[in-house]
């Protein structure tokens, strides 16, 4: 059994003693492009005073902010945000600042697209100038004329299609940095002054590689937008979950009078009428009617959740039959439903090492393409004066570095947002890497690969005492074991309510506390000691051995007893999860290696191992053997992940490559995990396996193609053998087949999420 006291919480998730004193903020960021746009704000406001912190997450577009008001203010922030180029709303105005973007895209994209079809008639006869020439059909007056009219064409393509280039770009170099659309805006400024000189001066121009280079940069960025919004579908439909507005009763019971209020204006304790088809503004407890709920997103239960007095709701749950009054317990940023928020914007926004080290090197990579394109014109200055300029422009141009560092996070988000989905919450980004290189799997037992509800089959009398009889040691038991979270004492503790009687004839128990890996000891008035737990640790206090008859082997078994002996041995049994088996046998045939280390008794571990086909089943191991367990195997160069439920799984969770804690599991091993299995169905863990490595497949998929690409693009362009057109196309197209390529994530080569239906009736109702 766990013991809370001898497990450290991380000092990651400790509370800070100065957080009263900050105020928190979340804010809609507008005009983020790519990875490189995140770490500046990031930089930037992370060095303003008062500021404690500023997190920016690339897949919502959304900002963490806690400040101390007595140095800054909110309206300072924003400030320095707009100060960047960048624009920032309340994170509830989203929807509109989304709305505004895609509008104004969808117009600078349809000028840049109508000017392509129009130039493109005025330039087809300059490609055939010799043959023209020759049959005296294009005259220098008619190739001005052609030259002029492509000229007034470009221009609103330049001042207003290719504006947030220029935009970005200006504020990239005003706070010294290089983006990717610095090159762009080289690209394009060059192009067009150049071919404007060369209008009136003489030699061919390139309007038409201009304008086919802004718009096939523009439909990938609508592209690229759409994919955003596919991939982060779940996470925004969470968000989206929580009524804006709440039905308060302020004069409960005396009247049933209802007041509009806004949700985020709920206190701890308010009394709420949910009528039928709303969503469940806060987490609480039913105080009258009954109903059915749908709580899928949450716990992934994809069944509706029956309902009545004294039932738990969790915000953001669909009422589904008919009205309830509740009573509020969490409100705000305490909610079960906020935490899955922050869970998932934390994941998605915090890149496996792969990735990151493609966003840390995509400025150097930008500057060096620069001096390249710089290199280039010079030498070929010396070759031939008159294409030196375009091939400068066109190493400028050809250069693919939003495909390093905008496409992997979509796989990101996408995996992310498919996995809760399926009732699988990655709490950190990291466990998707690790996932995905995976070589041995560790199980905890109870609760784990078994359901985790013990029913209790025998109670065998130990002392021959006139005071103690099978049913007052259940009820000893029970009062004993009432705080614990553990699977075997919430087994017993349900006994409380068949045994009442015996209530006034128990010890009171004092100092009650749990040794992990052990099981409970408690005093009672008189100084006596009591000891609930496994076998030996009872027998540890008494010094007697406990006889334990052989029909008894397999079971698992909870002694009771005082420093004068044994009370009584409960035999309890519990049986496997339904989809364990098929789980176990997933990973076997993957090559992956399963363990099977558990505090319950050898003989109980083994059996289950045989079920299950486990040949490594160790049983009586504590919380430290299970650390050190894990750590002779990574010191062997294996990578770990670990399924445990108990809070004596915290040390081994912590030391886990990825640490994977059950839904119902103890609050402690769920703080310290990567990934919580919110559904605690095995099978959608054996998704979150298949997830995960097509995702980091899919990612070395793209950086492959990223780096194949310009490995291939950057010396032909350098050579000579592309024109600027040619690179406009092979840019855009590079960007295009990265970005569709990390939508196979959400293909149906992995499981189809159960979860799919009420997803898509959500985000329907969110708009």
């Amino acid at each position: 059994m766990p013991n809370l006291q001898s497990v450290v919480v991380p000092a990651n998730i400790a509370p800070d003693a100065n957080d009263a004193a900050l105020r928190h903020e979340k804010l809609a960021i507008g005009g983020i492009r790519c990875a490189a746009c995140v770490q500046l704000i990031e930089f930037r406001l992370q060095q303003l005073a008062g500021v404690a912190s500023f997190k920016v997450n690339i897949a919502s577009h959304r900002a963490e902010i806690a400040w101390d008001n007595r140095s800054t203010s909110l309206t300072r922030i924003i400030e320095a945000i707009s100060d960047l180029g960048y624009s920032a709303l309340p994170a509830g105005s989203k929807g509109l600042l989304e709305e505004r973007e895609k509008k104004m895209a969808l117009w600078r994209l349809f000028v840049a697209g109508f000017a392509m079809m129009q130039v493109m008639m005025y330039a087809f006869p300059a490609y055939l100038y010799p043959v023209a020439a020759v049959d005296g059909d294009l005259t220098p007056d008619i190739d001005l004329l052609l030259k002029l009219a492509s000229l007034a064409i470009t221009v609103p393509v330049v001042l207003f299609s290719a504006w947030p280039f220029f935009r970005a770009a200006w504020r990239d170099l005003r706070n010294r940095h290089v983006g990717m659309d610095v090159p762009v805006s080289v690209g394009v400024l060059v192009t067009f002054f150049a071919s404007v000189w060369a209008t009136f001066a003489g030699g061919p121009v390139y309007y038409d590689s201009l304008i086919m280079f802004v718009f096939l940069l523009l439909a990938a960025r609508t592209i690229e937008a759409k994919v955003h919004r596919k991939s982060t579908a779940a996470l925004r439909a969470l968000i989206q979950l929580v009524p804006a507005h709440a039905e308060k009763l302020s004069d409960y019971p005396n009247s049933r009078q209802t007041i509009q209020v806004a949700a985020e204006s709920l206190l701890a304790g308010d009394i709420i009428l949910v009528p039928t088809g709303a969503h469940i503004p806060v987490d609480g407890l039913v105080l009258e009617g009954e109903s059915e709920c749908d709580e899928a997103l949450m716990t992934g239960e994809s069944h509706p959740v029956i309902k009545s007095r004294g039932s738990k709701l969790i915000g953001g749950a669909l009422n589904l039959i008919g009205p309830l009054v509740m009573q509020a317990e969490q409100v705000g940023d305490q909610t079960r439903l906020s935490s899955l928020v922050r869970m998932m914007e934390a994941a998605a926004n915090e890149k496996p090492p792969l990735v990151a080290l493609a966003d840390r090197h995509a400025s150097r990579f930008l500057f060096a393409i620069m001096v390249l394109a710089i290199v280039s014109g010079i030498v070929w200055w010396q070759i031939d004066p008159a294409r030196a300029l375009w091939i400068a422009v066109t190493v400028i141009i050809v250069t693919c570095p939003c495909a390093l560092s905008l496409a992997t996070p979509g796989v990101m988000s996408a995996a992310v947002g498919r996995l809760a989905n399926n009732g699988v919450l990655v709490a950190r980004g990291r466990a998707i890497e690790s996932l995905a290189r995976t070589t041995h799997v560790v199980f905890d037992k109870t609760g784990t690969l078994t359901e985790g509800k013990l029913q209790l089959l025998d109670t065998l009398l130990l002392r021959d005492d006139a005071s103690w009889h099978p049913a007052s040691a259940q009820a000893a038991a029970a009062r004993l074991a009432a705080g614990s979270l553990h699977p075997v004492s919430q087994a017993l503790a349900g006994l409380s309510t068949q045994h009442s009687e015996y209530s006034h004839t128990l010890p009171e128990f004092h100092g009650i506390r749990e040794i992990a890996g052990k099981g409970l000891q408690a005093s009672d008035g008189s100084g006596q000691t009591y000891r609930l737990g496994s076998v030996d640790f009872v027998q540890q206090l008494h010094r007697q051995i406990i006889d334990i008859p052989s029909h008894y082997a397999g079971k698992t078994l909870a002694a009771f007893g005082d420093a004068h002996g044994p009370i009584a041995l409960f035999v309890l049994q519990d049986g496997l999860r339904h989809d364990a088996r098929d789980l176990i046998a997933f990973l076997l045939q993957q090559g992956q290696k399963v363990m099977l280390l558990s505090g319950d008794r050898t003989d109980v571990v083994e059996q289950v191992g045989r079920e299950l086909g486990i040949v490594a089943a160790f049983g009586e191991l504590g919380p430290t053997q299970k650390y050190e367990a894990i750590k002779k195997i990574q010191q062997q160069g294996g990578v770990v992940a670990m399924v445990g439920d108990g809070m004596n799984d915290g040390p081994g969770l912590s030391l886990a490559d990825v640490s994977i804690a059950m839904g119902q599991g103890a609050p402690i091993s769920q703080a310290r995990s990567d990934v919580i299995l919110i559904s605690s169905h095995l099978g959608d863990l054996r998704h979150a396996f298949q997830t995960a490595a097509k995702a980091m497949f899919l990612i070395r998929q793209n950086l492959g193609w990223a780096l194949l690409y310009n490995v291939i693009a950057i010396p032909a362009a350098m050579s000579g053998l592309l024109a600027p057109w040619h690179a406009a196309v092979g840019m855009s197209l590079s960007s295009l087949v990265v970005v569709l390529n990390s939508l196979r994530i959400s293909s149906r080569n992995t499981r189809q999420g159960r979860l799919d239906g009420t997803m898509t009736t959500v985000a329907q109702q969110a708009g």
